[in-house]
């Protein structure tokens, strides 16, 4: 999976999971508050 501007590390799995969610949360509260109110945000993950 690709998020610009999502990148993060750690010295272990268990942070980098932890860093990874919180820089993802960061991502997305910069596109919401991009976004109009009523305006429908799709994000797609390919598998």
């Amino acid at each position: 999976m690709e998020l610009p501007a999502a990148i993060s590390e750690g010295d272990t799995i268990e942070e980098l999971k932890a860093n990874m969610k919180e820089v993802i949360q960061l991502v997305m509260e910069s596109i919401e508050e991009k976004t109009e109110p009523d305006q429908k945000i799709v994000i797609e993950i390919p598998i």
